[in-house]
């Protein structure tokens, strides 16, 4: 879960997340989309596969990159988990810092 939290600490990634979130895309697509070059994002998915986020499946020259799901429901799962009892709490704490 901690690979998971530094992937989405950069904006870069998170983004990157974004658009693999609508479907699977190649380096290329991706790169059109961002303003950064493609070794950077090469590099940031290549982070990403390192921690089990993105699955890369290799068709003929091109490498297709796509959210690993079972990993990414997984995360989701832990951080709802966190979500359900501490969210009264900080409400409240929310609450009393305006008030001051």
């Amino acid at each position: 879960m901690d690979k998971i939290f530094k992937i989405l600490a950069d904006r870069s990634r998170r983004l990157i997340l974004t658009l693999l979130k609508e479907r699977p895309r190649e380096v290329g697509e991706i790169v059109e989309k961002m303003v950064i070059g493609q070794a950077t994002v090469s590099a940031h998915l290549a982070k990403m596969k390192k921690a089990d986020l993105v699955i890369v499946e290799i068709k003929r020259k091109n490498r297709i990159y796509k959210i690993n799901a079972e990993v990414w429901n997984s995360f989701i799962k832990e951080i709802n988990r966190f979500g359900s009892e501490t969210a009264p709490y900080l409400s409240d704490e929310i609450i009393l810092r305006r008030k001051m």
